[in-house]
């Protein structure tokens, strides 16, 4: 199956049943994952796989979340939760919604990893996801924000995934605005100016590299002459 076969057969599966991925197989699905575009590969994520009791530890921690006397019985929807965390880089080129991308991005190439593996995906969150009492139960830092969690179990026989409706991909790809001949001219001259910078560091740095290069021969030149 193609990446485009994969992407497209993709469907949110709301129920799921009682098996899911083992460690090992997860650990090599979030290798790959991990492959997302990552500018400057700060790494800025990581995954916190809940299972069994990790799950009613959750519901404890949204009901606390709610302020319900309850526990939560949403997590128990599947038998392994992937918690998706956006673990923050201190970064001077790499702003924190670049960064939330990136996990973001982990994400959705796992759950299609997984979707094409035979496993049913869903990607959940609620008004409690960033809560404090739900970051204390994940162990999160003072860096660190939730972003959901991947509800992972086997697919139901005999049973179809959630619906989706075709994308209208003509109308979401679009272009940009016209520019006005004013505003066409000073792109035009910004361009220019980028070009001519661009050329002038060229030619400092060639200077620089063929001053060095003669300074070599100079002195291999008369080291040569001494002896």
């Amino acid at each position: 199956m193609s990446a485009l076969d994969a992407v497209r057969a993709r469907q949110s599966w709301s129920k799921v049943g009682d098996t899911a991925p083992g460690r090992e197989e997860l650990v090599t699905l979030v290798g790959a994952a991990g492959r997302v575009a990552d500018h400057s590969s700060l790494r800025p994520w990581r995954l916190i796989e809940l299972r069994g009791a990790d799950r009613e530890a959750l519901g404890a921690a949204i009901a606390e979340a709610q302020g319900d006397a309850e526990p939560s019985t949403k997590p128990l929807r599947a038998p392994l939760l992937i918690a998706v965390v956006a673990s923050y880089r201190p970064s001077e080129k790499v702003p924190r919604w670049e960064q939330e991308a990136v996990a973001s991005g982990v994400a959705h190439v796992l759950s299609l990893l997984l979707d094409e593996a035979g496993w049913g995906v869903i990607w959940r969150t609620g008004h409690y996801t960033r809560s404090e009492p739900v970051a204390r139960m994940h162990g999160l830092g003072p860096d660190e924000e939730l972003l959901g969690w991947l509800y992972v179990g086997a697919k139901p026989e005999g049973k179809s995934p959630g619906r989706r409706k075709t994308v209208d991909a003509r109308a979401l790809l679009t272009r940009p605005p016209k520019l006005s001949p004013e505003e066409r001219a000073a792109a035009e001259a910004a361009a220019q100016e980028a070009e001519r910078k661009k050329a002038e560091k060229a030619e400092k740095k060639a200077r620089k590299k063929a001053k060095k290069k003669a300074k070599r021969k100079a002195a291999k030149a008369a080291k040569k002459s001494r002896s």
